[in-house]
């Protein structure tokens, strides 16, 4: 009977995100125009940061607790989630414009917080983020987000085209929207990671499968059910700077402040995955000049997502001893 009780919290967890996913959306979009900021930087800071507290809190439990293969397993597998399952989902359901900026700037930006994450796992004998790592990642996390409040001071005109300076909305209803999709997005990702973790171990999973899979999934609902319910709304900027923004968050201040607190050793085993985020990464940079310039066609979003299957799909055979 207890499993039934577990599906039952995994319903009520989607219902909590996915609602909450409008409200932060909506909220965000009024706030961007009321205050003229464009809704791609919005999406790299309010949302991003928002939808990827889950992770923080899981991560900072795993590794007090001395559950590595999870800490690591969940920023890994969450960002792959991001790139690949989100962000090919959201592309398959509208296509996805890209800005200029974000093609020269954020993306790579992206990929270098991705290969600075791999060189500094691997810079020892014994593989692990040590404190003097975290101090590293969280100073490449506050010279991305100088970056991001530089460009809201310097943003040209071509790059506000899309920001509409008429209010939609009171500032305190924006807020509301925001402060309340936020909670209903931590505690609906609460409730479903925790009835699935439940539901893993039963089935006896290992602890770097279920950080890889079903934490890594549980954790990044909030930006599955923010960027799919932005592109139906064909709020392209938020559901790309979502993606963008989190994945930056998560290598450079989640993985680095709990580094800061509480070190933990690190399985080369997720190199492979590692690689496939910094050459997913290296392909939405090429996208959008293959195909229509500075979109991000259904067909990427397929390869996308395609890959994301096989690669998960794989770790499940590899982890049941099938390859």
């Amino acid at each position: 009977m207890e499993i039934f009780g577990n599906i039952g919290w995994l319903i009520a967890g989607f219902v909590a995100l996915i609602w909450g996913a409008g409200r932060l959306v909506e909220g965000a979009s009024s706030l961007a125009r009321r205050f003229a900021i464009s809704e791609l930087m919005i999406g790299l800071t309010v949302v991003a940061i928002g939808t990827s507290l889950p992770e923080f809190a899981v991560n900072l439990v795993a590794s007090f607790r001395g559950h590595g293969a999870i800490l690591y397993g969940n920023v890994i597998g969450s960002n792959l989630v991001n790139l690949l399952a989100i962000l090919g989902l959201s592309g398959m359901i509208f296509p996805l414009a890209i800005r200029h900026s974000t093609a020269w700037r954020e993306v790579p930006m992206s990929l270098l917080a991705t290969l600075l994450f791999i060189l500094l796992v691997n810079d020892r004998a014994e593989p692990g983020l040590s404190r003097m790592d975290g101090v590293l990642l969280l100073l490449g996390f506050l010279l991305f987000m100088g970056y991001v409040f530089y460009s809201l001071r310097q943003r040209s005109g071509k790059e506000a085209e899309t920001v509409q300076t008429a209010p939609n909305g009171s500032f305190t209803r924006a807020v509301v929207q925001i402060v309340l999709g936020m909670i209903l997005l931590l505690a609906g990702g609460e409730i479903v990671v925790r009835n699935a973790v439940s539901m893993a171990t039963a089935w006896g999973m290992s602890h770097s499968l279920i950080g890889l899979t079903i934490v890594a999934t549980g954790t990044s609902l909030p930006e599955l059910a923010t960027s799919v319910v932005a592109a139906w709304k064909k709020r392209s900027d938020i559901a790309i700077g979502n993606i963008i923004g989190s994945n930056i968050f998560n290598f450079c201040f989640v993985a680095g402040s709990v580094a800061l607190m509480q070190p933990a050793p690190y399985d080369p085993a997720f190199n492979a995955s590692l690689w496939l985020l910094a050459g997913a990464t290296m392909f939405l940079f090429l996208a959008p000049f293959i195909g229509k310039r500075y979109v991000l066609e259904r067909w990427q979003s397929v390869v996308l997502f395609a890959t994301y299957v096989i690669a998960l799909l794989y770790q499940i055979l590899k982890e049941t001893g099938s390859f």
